[in-house]
């Protein structure tokens, strides 16, 4: 029988950091303070030139296994850790994003209770230059045809990892959401939890940011290989019981995203307004 105070190091998580030193230690930081003891931490890092960023991931504490390798992208360093792995659980958590106190209890809890489901996740932070909690929809295949609902950072089963082979390489944006994708189309369903899991750094000029110039590419991207599962949309709308008006708020709206990035970014501001810093202590 699992320890309750150890029961985390059935987990791996996998930290991807390309010169993010200066953010990389709150990411551990959040992972070892976890309920249920600290789990087992991969840090990869993938080419960091920066000098700052290769001091901290030399002082890193030595329970934690650093890989380093050439430049691929966060797909690739991402498989690289989950490929070590060899737990049945696993999480990826970006270096300059942070683990929300309870995360891993709340989504092992979730998946405690539907052990069918390949992963867990909850609702997001968001800290630095937006804040606030943006809630998000319980797990619904037909939705996430059209909308980005989970997130980067879930506990996932070691077979959905040994199913899917990890990340696809190709794509340079949004590759979290063709993973949970590529999950829906080899079997996988997830569970989402009503827990604060996992907290989002925002910064003007993020990967984020950037990304919404590449959304309809990347989105014909995903169409284009999970072609079987758009044809099942409408058998996966009626088994999930989503009303024809919500499908159409899906197609039309959350798919295309007709609205300009700039107003988009101008409401996420009206929502979740910026204010200034502070500790992790108090932010809660």
């Amino acid at each position: 029988m699992t320890d309750p105070a150890n029961r985390n190091r059935e987990i791996t998580a996998v930290v991807a950091c390309f010169n993010y030193g200066r953010f990389l230690e709150e990411a551990v930081e959040s992972l070892l303070s976890q309920n249920g003891g600290p789990p087992n931490v991969i840090v990869v890092d993938d080419g960091s030139t920066d000098e700052a960023t290769i001091a901290v991931l030399d002082s890193l504490p030595p329970e934690l296994e650093v890989i380093r390798q050439p430049n691929q992208g966060v797909s690739a360093a991402r498989n690289t850790g989950l490929m070590r792995a060899s737990t049945p659980l696993v999480l990826a958590l970006d270096a300059d994003d942070r683990l929300a106190r309870g995360a891993l209890e709340a989504m092992r809890a979730g998946l405690d209770e539907n052990p069918t489901a390949g992963f867990a996740y909850g609702h997001q932070r968001f800290f630095g230059a937006m804040n606030g909690v943006m809630k998000l929809p319980p797990y619904d295949p037909y939705k996430l045809l059209h909308r980005h609902l989970i997130g980067p950072t879930a506990l996932t089963r070691q077979a959905v990892i040994a199913d899917t082979g990890g990340y696809d390489t190709s794509f340079e944006y949004y590759e979290d959401w063709e993973f949970w994708m590529n999950a829906l189309a080899h079997g996988w369903r997830g569970v989402r939890v009503d827990a604060i899991t996992h907290e989002y750094r925002r910064r003007a000029g993020s990967k984020l940011a950037r990304d919404r110039s590449r959304y309809r590419a990347s989105r014909r991207q995903m169409k284009a290989k999970h072609a079987a599962l758009f044809r099942q949309q409408r058998g996966l709308a009626r088994a999930a019981g989503v009303p024809a008006r919500e499908q159409l708020i899906y197609r039309a709206f959350w798919g295309p995203r007709p609205v300009p990035p700039m107003v988009e970014a101008w409401l996420y501001r009206r929502l979740w307004p910026s204010r200034p810093a502070r500790s992790r202590t108090t932010e809660r």
